[in-house]
């Protein structure tokens, strides 16, 4: 057993196979339709989602674990000696990294270490599986957080949204935009920059013209990348995914190609069929 038990938000989209086998501990967010709140991926999935706005029209939202939430989930290891490094989503999309910073307050003086990641989904996972295996090598819990805080800039997030149905329900794209993309077909893609979500680049036709774009700026930069593992993230859109990893497998030397379910996040605000790419970068040395 190891010493310092690594801990992530349900954001992270980590498949249970991971969580078994990296003993990773999971505290879910809510998500909210109306006046009811479902702890994500214990209460409700990600098909109960997409059953629900088609038969109301409304998205849900999520929120954010309450301290009480991370107090019950860490104190059974701090009990048994263990020390807490929990990632959490970024700070800049929710209040998940303030209440864990609150529970730390209150538990026992360096028991617990709360990173912001900076992402979501994927993102987050690469940065769990860097620390599952660095506390699995015997690495302390403060060798472990700066591993973390010198990985995490390097993590990117490419999401191919095929549809503006849920962007608009969100408001994030208004009526004449969500018309005019309809009409012609326009897909976006979001990144990740500096823990916000932006829209990085717009591509108009197929979705299979789109991933193959994106695979070619992959295939392109993949020296760049660190090749030990890539994560595609897929919410209904199981096809698109395993023909994306099947691709990289194919033009490059990358070792392993995850796919994972997107959850809560992914399909609130993204919706179904969406795509995305997680992977990080190299340190550069100059």
């Amino acid at each position: 057993m190891t010493q310092v038990k690594i801990f992530a938000d349900s954001i992270s989209d980590i498949p249970q196979s991971w969580i078994d086998q990296y003993d990773i501990g999971i505290v879910p967010l809510y998500v909210v339709f109306g006046d009811s709140a479902y702890k994500d991926r214990i209460e409700i999935t990600t098909n109960d989602i997409y059953r629900r706005v088609e038969e109301s029209g409304e998205l849900p939202h999520t929120a954010a674990p309450s301290p009480a939430d991370f107090a019950a989930a860490f104190s059974p290891w701090i009990e048994q000696g263990r020390k807490i490094i929990f990632i959490s989503m970024s700070s800049k999309l929710s209040s998940t990294y303030q209440s864990a910073m609150i529970a730390a307050s209150e538990l026992p003086e360096g028991s617990v270490h709360v990173v912001d990641s900076l992402n979501v989904s994927g993102g987050i996972a690469l940065l769990v599986m860097k620390a599952a295996l660095a506390a699995r090598a015997g690495k302390s819990a403060s060798d472990i957080v700066a591993i973390l805080q010198g990985k995490r800039d390097r993590v990117e997030i490419e999401v191919l949204v095929d549809t503006l149905s849920y962007l608009h329900k969100g408001g994030r794209v208004s009526n004449l935009q969500h018309m005019i993309g309809s009409l012609l077909k326009i897909r976006p893609i979001l990144r990740i920059k500096e823990g916000v979500v932006i829209s990085a680049d717009k591509y108009r036709g197929k979705t299979e013209k789109a991933v193959e774009r994106l695979l070619q700026r992959i295939t392109e930069n993949i020296h760049k990348i660190d090749h030990d593992l890539i994560i595609v993230a897929q919410t209904l859109a199981d096809k698109t995914a395993h023909y994306i990893k099947a691709a990289l497998l194919e033009r490059t030397d990358v070792k392993e190609v995850a796919i994972i379910e997107g959850g809560c996040a992914i399909s609130c605000h993204c919706g179904p069929r969406t795509v995305a790419i997680m992977y990080m970068n190299r340190q550069l040395s100059y």
